[in-house]
C-alpha cells in the first residue's frame, strides 16, 4: 500500500502547476546576453547532455519497502507501583478500617489528629468534625452477601 500511496502523490505533485520564477530586472537581462555573446559556449553547456551520467542512471533500480513499525506492542501485563502500606492511628476512629493508604495521600484518621494537634481541640469536636463536615463523610457500604434495605 506505501507504493501506491507514494505513486499517487507523485503524480499529484508531477500535474500541479509550477510556480512562475520571479520577472528579472531589465539590467539582468543586459548582463545575461553581453555574457552568452562573449561565452557562446555557454549557451550549448547548458542544453547538452551528459551520456556517462545518462548511462549511470539506466543501471539504477530502487527497490522500496514499508519500515517495520517502530511501535513494540505492550505485554498486558504491566507493573503496578507498590503502595505505601499505613495503618490508621489511634483506637477511636475503629469505623473506618483502612488497610493501605498510597504514597501521596492521608488518611482521615491521620488528617483529624492532625487537626488536633494543631488547634488544641478536644475529642468531641474531632468527632463533630467528622460527623458535621461533609469532605469527611464516611460511607460504610454493606456486605455484598447480605440485601441492603432501600432507604425511602
Amino acid at each position: 500500500m506505501g507504493a501506491a500511496v507514494t505513486q499517487n502523490r507523485a503524480e499529484r505533485e508531477i500535474g500541479n502547476k509550477k510556480p512562475s520564477p520571479a520577472p528579472r530586472h531589465p539590467y539582468t537581462y543586459s548582463l545575461l546576453s553581453e555574457r552568452i555573446s562573449f561565452y557562446p559556449e555557454i549557451k550549448g553547456e547548458i542544453a547538452r547532455k551528459d551520456d556517462k551520467l545518462l548511462s549511470f542512471l539506466k543501471y539504477v533500480y530502487v527497490d522500496s519497502k514499508d519500515p517495520l513499525s517502530s511501535v513494540q506492542v505492550k505485554t498486558t501485563e504491566t507493573r503496578q507501583e507498590p503502595k505505601e502500606f499505613r495503618l490508621p492511628k489511634g483506637h477511636h476512629f475503629d469505623m473506618i478500617n483502612i488497610k493501605s493508604i498510597p504514597k501521596g495521600k492521608i488518611s482521615i484518621v491521620e488528617t483529624l489528629t492532625l487537626f488536633m494537634q494543631e488547634y488544641h481541640l478536644e475529642q468531641k469536636e474531632v468527632n463533630s468534625l467528622l460527623k458535621y463536615f461533609v469532605i469527611f463523610e464516611v460511607k460504610i457500604f454493606p456486605p455484598e452477601d447480605q440485601k441492603a434495605i432501600q432507604s425511602k
